[in-house]
């Protein structure tokens, strides 16, 4: 294990200093320095909300931010507001919430007054994008949820003329996760659909090349991670959103939704001996929320995914015992096993240096995308 967080010799692509520090520290520090927080990153989004602001000025919003019910997403609403922004709040359905995530969602954007586009994926199409990826024997049963919404973000910027999309991710909270455990693009989505799926993608928002390339080099849409630039504490965001609107917290990251709960709280950890956890209580620990040995306490503690939720998510599958344990038991493959955009990624990394210095794509895209190394 590296001796300062919680990533051990399993994680992918990982090696150790002579200190015994792993790889992804040096991710964090380097990100650290681009992106310090505290007034310097105040200094620098403020400079960005006033580029929002001057782009969606005489248009009925000014950005886009992605909403799943979740701590980030309901208080990235709220802050942008406090900074003066007009945004469009959007929802990608993959029709697997629970109740009280679309309850977080209806009680932070009503009492905000901020509008909702929701698009709701047909059920039986998502569930069998979801049974073709348990039959590929892939880690990412959840992929095509983050491809739908980041998909349905670029549409509803682009319907509504605005340039710019606020998304909640941290790396100061969450870290990095490594490419081997949360590979997704378009082509990847597409080819194991069509090697394993009884169903042509027909409601499904994929993101093709094509579109990805249109939205980003031609339309010029920005996504923008404030939480990148600001300090945040999730427990203080916590306690704002339960307190001004009655926010529920709903157990965990990750787990407002019920295929992302199967992921993280059963297939990952069974199938692959895979703990997603360990990113975030990682960055905790990088972060001084939490100890070292804190975070090992709370690998050590378990999980509480109960037989009743794996019962019913074999149900919603139409899967047996039988059929369920079979695919359980299927040899391990990854991403690298199908056909995917990886190597088109790599080949234009000069075209995605472009555009991260335009600030068009995200910078953490590029360093786990675009490299022949990837971590």
């Amino acid at each position: 294990m590296c001796s300062r967080c919680l990533y051990d010799s399993e994680t992918p692509k990982i090696s150790f200093d002579e200190k015994g520090v792993c790889n992804y520290c040096d991710l964090y520090d380097n990100l650290k320095k681009q992106f310090p927080g505290g007034k310097k990153g105040e200094e620098d989004f403020l400079k960005i909300v006033r580029e929002i602001k001057a782009a969606g000025k005489n248009k009925k919003y000014d950005c886009v931010i992605g909403v799943s019910g979740g701590v980030d997403s309901s208080y990235l609403v709220h802050k942008v507001l406090e900074y003066g922004l007009r945004p469009l709040a959007v929802h990608y359905d993959n029709t697997w919430n629970y109740a009280v995530a679309n309850e977080n969602i209806s009680k932070v954007l009503t009492k905000l007054n901020v509008d909702l586009y929701t698009y709701i994926v047909n059920n039986e199409e998502a569930d069998d994008i979801f049974l073709s990826f348990l039959k590929a024997s892939v880690p990412e049963i959840d992929a095509s949820s983050d491809i739908g919404l980041a998909s349905v973000l670029y549409i509803a910027a682009e319907k509504y003329g605005v340039q710019y999309v606020i998304e909640g991710h941290s790396f100061k909270a969450e870290g990095v996760a490594p490419l081997g455990w949360a590979y997704m693009d378009g082509k990847y989505i597409a080819s194991i659909q069509k090697q394993f799926g009884s169903k042509k993608i027909k409601t499904f928002p994929n993101m093709p090349l094509y579109k990805f390339i249109k939205w980003i080099a031609i339309k010029r849409i920005r996504k923008i991670r404030p939480l990148w630039y600001l300090d945040y504490n999730k427990e203080a965001a916590k306690e704002l959103l339960k307190r001004e609107f009655d926010w529920k917290d709903y157990g965990g990251h990750h787990m407002e939704n019920r295929i992302s709960r199967f992921g993280h709280g059963f297939y990952l950890p069974i199938k692959f001996k895979m703990d997603q956890r360990k990113n975030a209580y990682g960055a905790a620990v990088r972060e001084g929320v939490i100890t070292r040995e804190e975070g090992i306490r709370l690998l050590e503690a378990g999980r509480d995914y109960t037989k009743d939720e794996l019962d019913n998510f074999k149900k919603r599958l139409k899967l047996t015992d039988e059929e369920f344990d079979k695919l359980i038991a299927l040899p391990l493959k990854s991403f690298r096993d199908y056909p995917t955009y990886k190597k088109t990624f790599v080949r234009l990394k000069p075209l995605f240096f472009i555009l991260l210095k335009f600030n068009l794509i995200p910078h953490s895209f590029y360093i786990k995308y675009t490299s022949k190394d990837e971590i």
